[in-house]
């Protein structure tokens, strides 16, 4: 299928422009276009002379995946403005598109104040490329467990509290996630006062544990 031809914005930069293909004669002509979209990242590759005995890998073009854009194609232009720094403008013949993306990596959030905490672990997560289908405040519910289950999330994102603020309920939460029958990473963003705490008590569940800096260390951030 060959790309419409009109100006398309480029995401990244919101002053350039994939140009417009209308009555130019400079474009390279290239045999396929071929793009990989991943959960964070967009690559092109272009090829030519696929009809030969000698085909040719010519270059590739990389880009973010803009899935919390609510457009792939902003990542896609991207990808291949990109290429066209490297090998010159170009149209291809024929354009092929997969994404191993897998719907994005499914995730549970897990904080303390939603306004604070748990936003800031839910943005966190969404820049992952990361598919949000449980966020929970405060101290997370027994009747939870069977919805999370269900859920079957790839990875339990445990944040709350500023740094040397709330202790308890992160705690809790810890060891409630900690006793729950998944095999999945849980990563630790909360309050840095209680990382150590907080490691040894997912590691007693048998889970496997990351801990990093506090999504939301002070009020102000």
């Amino acid at each position: 299928m060959r790309p419409k031809n009109k100006c398309t914005r480029i995401g990244a930069n919101r002053g350039q422009y994939w140009p417009t293909n209308k009555g130019r004669t400079d474009l390279r002509r290239i045999d396929l276009l071929a793009a990989e979209i991943g959960s964070t990242t967009t690559v092109v590759s272009a090829f030519d002379k696929l009809a030969t005995s000698d085909p040719v890998f010519l270059g590739q073009g990389v880009g973010s995946t803009t899935v919390v854009e609510g457009d792939v194609r902003i990542g896609l232009n991207a990808a291949m403005a990109d290429l066209s720094t490297r090998i010159g403008s170009f149209e291809p013949d024929r354009i092929a598109a997969t994404s191993s993306a897998a719907g994005g990596l499914v995730m549970t959030v897990h904080g303390l104040v939603y306004d604070m905490t748990v936003k800031a672990a839910k943005e966190a997560a969404l820049g992952a490329g990361g598919v949000i289908r449980m966020v929970t405040a405060g101290r997370i519910r027994p009747e939870t467990t069977e919805e999370i289950l269900k859920i079957s999330p790839r990875i339990i994102i445990l944040a709350g509290g500023v740094d040397y603020g709330e202790e308890e309920i992160i705690l809790e939460n810890a060891r409630f996630l900690a006793a729950l029958p998944l095999s999945v990473p849980i990563v630790y963003a909360g309050n840095s006062a209680i990382q150590k705490q907080v490691s040894a008590i997912l590691r007693a569940g048998g889970k496997e544990e990351l801990i990093l800096p506090n999504v939301y260390p002070r009020i102000d951030e």
